[in-house]
C-alpha cells in the first residue's frame, strides 16, 4: 500500500465552530468548506492537514453516527512551545497540563478543542540518559 496522504478527521456537531477554532488558534486555512465538512491545511505547511466532519453525516457508517470523540490526542510539534503556550493561555484556552520538560525528551503542554479533543503542543528536547537509550539510532531529539 502506498499512502499518499494522512490526516485526522474530528467528528463533531459543531463543524463551523470547530474549524474556526483551528483556524484562529493554530493557523489552519480551509481548502474545502461545506456545512457538514471542512478540510483544513496549515497555512505555511501544506503537508499538515486536519478535517472536521458532522458526526451525523451519511458518509459515517450508521453504527458510528453520533459518536463523540474519545481517546484522541493531537500532537503539534512547534519551534517555540513557550510562545505558543503564552499565546493560547492569553486567548483563554484551558491549559490542562502545564508547560513542562519531560525526561523522555519533550517540553510540552496540553490544551483541548471545543469537542474535548486533547491537543499536545510539543518541542522535542534532549532526553535524560535513561530515556536516550530507548531511542532508535537517528531518532534522538537534539
Amino acid at each position: 500500500m502506498k499512502v499518499t496522504s494522512y490526516y485526522p478527521v474530528v467528528m463533531t456537531t459543531a463543524v463551523a465552530a470547530t474549524a474556526d477554532f483551528y483556524r484562529s488558534h493554530f493557523g489552519f486555512v480551509p481548502l474545502f468548506t461545506s456545512d457538514w465538512y471542512v478540510h483544513l491545511q496549515l497555512a505555511d505547511e501544506p503537508s499538515v492537514n486536519l478535517a472536521v466532519l458532522d458526526r451525523s453525516h451519511e458518509t459515517i457508517p450508521e453504527p458510528a453516527r453520533g459518536q463523540t470523540v474519545a481517546g484522541l490526542l493531537l500532537n503539534f510539534e512547534v519551534e517555540d512551545v513557550d510562545a505558543v503556550h503564552d499565546r493560547l493561555a492569553a486567548a483563554g484556552l484551558p491549559i490542562l497540563l502545564s508547560l513542562r520538560d519531560e525526561a523522555f525528551g519533550q517540553r510540552h503542554f496540553i490544551t483541548r478543542d471545543p469537542n474535548g479533543v486533547l491537543i499536545d503542543i510539543v518541542k522535542p528536547i534532549a532526553p535524560s540518559a535513561e530515556f536516550a537509550s530507548q531511542y532508535e539510532a537517528g531518532a534522538l531529539p537534539k
